[in-house]
């Protein structure tokens, strides 16, 4: 369930944003024959052969630069993608003899005990890889020749990184522990809130908005279930992350939605719902992930004259594209409503891992046609044959038709709300997939 993070490192202008757009799918990083272009990191979410990851292109490291003040803050942003990565690409120019500066990024991957790919750039005919062999020197044993702008050698080059990053994701689950996420904007309580599920002082509670800037976990029993807390820095819009460690601590708090079963998305009472609130539960959502909604500092409901069914409404107004979820009310300061968190992350924990037997589906699906018929378009008309629950966590299902295609969206989020209305999947996204039965 981990998204791995593949950091892209080397001198300047040896083709690393070239390899981060062609990767990427879609010109993102600036690329430029002028060395140092790319000032900070760049990174996207992306998918090569259906697996995902998080792909960061960093600045170029130099040997001599010209702004020491600057190279200074450039070298603690590498070194920050470094040690947050699960897989290193070193690249580096075939066209020209090993640098100073390939040799200064080598001693800094040496101290790390990550996996690390040689990518040398500029491979653009064949017989050009017989000149590669000497990066071999730098120190490491997996050397790969590609040309990022013609587009050779880069299956091989991912395919190769996901040999690591498979074997490393399998080290890393947790399969026997139920594992939640406690995200939200920064300053909202989140540190605090963990504080007190956990009841000891394991994150630094501070009024500076984001203090935290990594995730933080704690394992612990309750009532003989396991679960593993995460603790995470605040997630901002893109838009808004600010440069230098923040912009980096937004990966670790995707990367704890994506590990997580359960995300705990943490509202401040005086402000509720935000713009930067919607955008980081769009983002669970996008994730698949469950979902359980808390309104923190509700000690200052009085002052702020707040009521729960009133700002219960409004949440669900506002948030009507995660439908079903628990609200809570807690004050982190004062301990209160906390100890209702734990019985709603059974419940919701149990509806993400929710299974209807195919005869009960098939029943609601076919009395939901049944009230509300299928929309014909001229000849061509779609039909729904069955439904199969493929898989829980989330709650995944193929409805097996006719002319998918012709399915309008309305009439699927109909029948995603007829299974609601029957099921509850409280506080869990469900997945309808409509297929087509000649590919079944």
């Amino acid at each position: 369930m981990s998204i791995p993070i593949i950091a892209i490192v080397g001198r300047p202008n040896v083709g690393k944003s070239t390899l981060f757009n062609r990767i990427a799918g879609r010109r993102i990083a600036i690329v430029s024959d002028i060395p140092g272009t790319t000032r900070d990191r760049v990174s996207i979410d992306t998918v090569w052969n259906d697996k995902k990851f998080i792909l960061v292109d960093t600045a170029g490291v130099e040997n001599q630069p010209h702004d020491q003040l600057m190279w200074d803050q450039i070298r603690s942003q590498v070194e920050l993608a470094i040690e947050q990565s699960d897989l290193i690409i070193f690249t580096v120019d075939s066209s020209q003899d090993i640098t100073d500066s390939d040799r200064e990024i080598s001693q800094m991957l040496r101290k790390i005990n990550k996996p690390i790919i040689i990518a040398a750039n500029k491979v653009d005919t064949p017989e050009k890889s017989d000149y590669i062999h000497n990066f071999y020197s730098l120190g490491f044993d997996n050397l790969l020749p590609i040309s990022a702008y013609h587009n050779l050698g880069i299956d091989d080059l991912i395919n190769e990184s996901f040999n690591y990053l498979d074997h490393t994701n399998d080290d890393n689950k947790k399969n026997d522990s139920i594992r939640v996420a406690i995200s939200g904007r920064p300053n909202v309580g989140k540190s605090a809130l963990f504080n007190s599920i956990i009841d000891s002082k394991r994150s630094i509670v501070s009024e500076v908005a984001g203090t935290t800037r990594d995730m933080i976990d704690y394992e612990l029993i309750y009532n003989e279930k396991k679960l593993t807390f995460l603790d995470t820095a605040g997630l901002r819009k893109r838009g808004k992350i600010e440069n230098g460690i923040e912009k980096y601590s937004s990966l670790r708090t995707i990367r704890a939605i994506e590990m997580s079963h359960i995300s705990l998305i943490v509202l401040d009472a005086s402000e509720l719902i935000t713009s930067q609130d919607s955008h980081i539960i769009g983002y669970i959502k996008d994730a698949n992930r469950a979902t359980i909604i808390i309104v923190n500092k509700w000690d200052l409901a009085p002052k702020l004259q707040l009521k729960k069914d009133e700002v219960k409404n409004l949440i669900i107004e506002k948030l009507n594209f995660i439908p079903n979820t628990p609200i809570l009310f807690t004050s982190a300061i004062n301990n209160s409503g906390v100890s209702k968190i734990f019985d709603s992350i059974f419940e919701v924990y149990s509806e993400f891992n929710k299974r209807i037997p195919s005869s009960e589906i098939n029943k609601i699906i076919f009395e939901a046609m049944g009230k509300n018929p299928l929309p014909g378009f001229g000849r061509k008309r779609p039909r729904i044959y069955r439904c199969i629950q493929k898989k829980v966590a989330p709650p995944s299902f193929d409805i097996i038709t006719k002319n998918p295609e012709l399915i309008h969206f309305s009439y699927r989020r109909y029948l995603e709300n007829i299974i609601r209305n029957r099921y509850g999947f409280i506080g869990s996204p469900i997945k309808l997939s409509f297929m087509n039965r000649k590919y079944e």
